[in-house]
């Protein structure tokens, strides 16, 4: 099989956020993310485009713009061969859930939908928006696992790569925090997170400026993705790729 590997990994967090420290010692067990709605501030987009976004859109397009800053993908000049015309495959568990349930309730309450609170609602809401935000032109697809199976999800996500119709991809995953109203079916790991990250065909370094900054949490190298794991959950994947 085909030999991928995964670098440039940008994540974000409450309670960790950007900290590369913090990252490491959640990694380590010694801290933990904390179970709440909170959001990165996306001070670097427009305030009328952040102001409705939900915590998993804002976590995602924070995730993106990150990578975006991290490898150089405006000008292509750090050998990563990313840029804006890259494709990104987004995987959710449980997608825009809180703005879910603000649709389902208006619809059985009032048996109507505004059409602005249904645009943002849709499972591709996040990674839309961060293409909008940036300009982003090589499209996107949004992978929803059955049964919340991320294991699938992850190798439905790469095999654009592992086929050879793409030499990298941009993969990003992200779930947000779960409302209190959910009651007993919220999930048992109710950890709001995103990370995004480089899949390729060849091994490529962290070669840029801010390599070593805490506000790029990343691999130090590519490491290489064996699709003969099983990875369980978005948790345990996150550990073994930071």
């Amino acid at each position: 099989m085909k030999e991928l590997y995964i670098s440039n990994v940008c994540a974000w967090a409450p309670g960790l956020y950007d900290d590369v420290e913090n990252w490491k010692a959640w990694k380590e067990g010694k801290m933990e993310i904390s179970a709440i709605k909170e959001s990165p501030k996306l001070e670097y987009t427009d305030p009328l485009f952040r102001r409705r976004l939900s915590q998993i859109t804002k976590m995602t397009v924070h995730v993106i713009h990150t990578l975006l800053e991290k490898t150089g993908a405006d000008n292509n000049s750090t050998g990563t061969g990313i840029s804006k015309e890259t494709k990104i495959n987004f995987i959710s568990l449980r997608g825009e859930i809180e703005r879910e349930f603000t649709i389902n309730k208006s619809l059985i309450e009032d048996g109507t939908i505004l059409p602005a609170g249904f645009s943002l609602s849709v499972f591709n809401t996040p990674v839309a928006s961060a293409t909008l935000a940036f300009g982003l032109k090589g499209g996107y697809t949004v992978i929803f696992p059955s049964k919340g199976n991320f294991d699938s999800a992850l190798k439905n996500a790469v095999a654009p790569v592992l086929a050879g119709t793409e030499k990298q991809i941009i993969l990003v995953y992200a779930d947000e925090f779960v409302p209190d109203y959910y009651g007993d079916k919220r999930p048992e790991q109710n950890i709001p997170f995103a990370f995004a990250a480089i899949v390729s065909t060849e091994p490529l370094s962290n070669n840029t400026s801010n390599n070593n900054s805490a506000e790029a949490p990343a691999c130090d190298s590519s490491r290489v993705l064996s699709l003969d794991s099983i990875y369980i959950s978005p948790v345990d994947f996150l550990k073994l790729i930071l």
